[in-house]
């Protein structure tokens, strides 16, 4: 039995994608059953635009039992309440997709039909005023979610900004310390089984073979293992998403940092701002086929907030995924199975999923197809789910007439896509499956920020009257101001908490 044990893991790429995978696996392989050795090359770059996050990042910290202070303080991190969009509609139009919920605690899911019953008699605040999570970050506050599920502080959600590069050499101490052994070098000869066409080991420009059991592609972009040497096959979805182009600066920090990332609509694409301790992440994410590298990079540097530390840094991309992101005994893992842009901060948050995934399907040596399959089919509904709700925001552009904007207004969108919009026009519900990442409150703010509105709401409201109704929302209204304005600063509450770490 011992014999069809994993016993040599071999993790391939460094960056977030690779030293997130090394910790987790180093975590859970106590007492240890298998070895871990990553190789990186200091000559090879990482991407490093994902400084984003999104609120599943708290079961990676979690996972490998990180300290929060000590995150906060080693990579320099804020934390972020959601995303503002600006211009997506128009030049003069904004609106927040905030992480926590909407309404009081126990509103859940009809909170969203109580506001559309009492919009269509005149009667509700903006929909905004009742997200304790947009107001404090409109007000530049921040507390963390209560643990008390009665307690309107629970309706908080939150994440963090954090430097990518400042994460991985974090995590990779972490992981050297539990044992991962990393090899410096590039890799320049694949070896494989010539029977059952498995990776069996890897060749360094420097002569050192590293053989192993199970292999971890983190190579980026490159896909080295999953499709360079398994021609895993890739699915393009350029046509929903069409950006194929980023660039990345950073610029000084010219202010207390924001709790919220920005993304701003520009005539050829978008404009990220995240904003951290010591500076602002700055970044254009846009299409060639509408603007050239120049002019993004003009666009970029005439909208930062302090001056630019670097020059803008090019990264070229094709968004789309893997068809197979597990393949004979190689398991690619961020970046490698494809890639979808930053626009909603997922990047890190499919990195998780792919690691989630690979320690609940950890395979023995024969790496069965059964279990292969499960994880393809399992990630790719994850992404699938992520994709779908990008193409929203790109659909929905009605305040825009760029050429970029008007293509994506009149394309088709999948089927998926199409079905959550009708359902949630015509009844005001959102239908989800039970596992995808975005939630009825990220999929309401959307849809109503990019100008979708409901027709009608569930009818069993009708119970109440529109006296009572429209009662309940002042009282839940009332409640989440007071609430708001008893939150310190983002920047006071971050003081206080890495001060009391050091």
């Amino acid at each position: 039995m011992s014999d069809r044990r994993i016993r040599k893991v071999v993790i391939l790429g460094g960056g977030t994608a690779g030293w997130m995978t090394a910790a987790a696996l180093a975590k859970v392989n106590n007492p240890a059953q298998f070895s871990v050795t990553l190789i990186e090359s200091d000559e090879i770059g990482i991407i490093g635009v994902g400084e984003a996050t999104i609120p599943t990042i708290h079961w990676f910290n979690r996972l490998v039992d990180i300290n929060e202070a000590d995150f906060l303080r080693e990579t320099r991190a804020t934390y972020k309440l959601g995303i503002e969009f600006v211009g997506w509609n128009g030049a003069d139009s904004r609106y927040f997709h905030p992480f926590g919920r909407y309404g009081a605690p126990a509103d859940q899911q009809m909170f969203f039909h109580r506001w559309i019953r009492a919009h269509q008699a005149g009667e509700a605040a903006p929909y905004q005023d009742y997200s304790l999570t947009t107001l404090a970050a409109m007000d530049g506050k921040f507390g963390p979610p209560a643990g008390d599920p009665n307690s309107i502080f629970s309706t908080l959600g939150c994440a963090y900004h954090f430097d990518a590069g400042l994460y991985a050499r974090y995590l990779r101490r972490y992981s050297e310390a539990r044992g991962v052994v990393r090899v410096e070098g590039k890799v320049e000869t694949i070896g494989r089984n010539a029977e059952t066409g498995f990776i069996t080991a890897l060749t360094t420009h420097r002569g050192e073979v590293i053989e192993g059991d199970l292999f971890i592609d983190c190579s980026g972009l490159r896909a080295l293992l999953i499709e360079g040497a398994l021609q895993a096959g890739f699915e393009d979805w350029t046509h929903w998403l069409p950006c194929d182009r980023a660039l990345a600066v950073p610029c000084e920090r010219v202010a207390d940092p924001i709790p919220y990332t920005r993304a701003t609509a520009h005539p050829f694409g978008w404009q990220w701002r995240i904003p951290l301790q010591h500076r602002t992440g700055n970044g254009m994410v846009y299409s060639s086929a509408f603007a050239s590298d120049d002019e993004a990079a003009a666009v970029l540097l005439a909208n930062l907030d302090g001056k630019a530390l670097a020059d803008p840094r090019p990264i070229r991309f094709k968004t789309g995924r893997r068809r197979k992101s597990w393949v004979k005994n190689v398991v690619a893992i961020g970046l490698s199975s494809g890639f979808l842009e930053p626009l909603e901060s997922t990047s890190i948050h499919l990195i998780q999923s792919g690691i989630a995934k690979l320690l609940s399907l950890f395979p023995t040596k024969d790496c069965p197809e059964e279990t292969a399959d499960q994880f393809n089919r399992v990630y790719g509904a994850d992404v699938e789910s992520v994709r779908d709700f990008l193409v929203l925001h790109y659909k929905r552009t009605e305040g825009r007439g760029e050429p970029l904007w008007r293509q994506c207004q009149a394309m088709a969108v999948p089927d998926g896509l199409t079905a959550k919009e009708a359902h949630f026009t015509r009844t005001g519900r959102i239908v989800l499956s039970t596992d995808e990442l975005f939630r009825e409150s990220s999929w309401f703010a959307v849809m109503m920020g990019q100008g979708l509105r409901a027709r009608d709401y569930n009818p069993l409201l009708d119970c109440f009257s529109d006296a009572d109704n429209k009662a309940h929302l002042f009282r839940v209204r009332e409640q989440i101001a007071k609430a708001a304005a008893s939150l310190p600063s983002h920047e006071e509450y971050l003081r206080r908490l890495i001060g009391s770490a050091r």
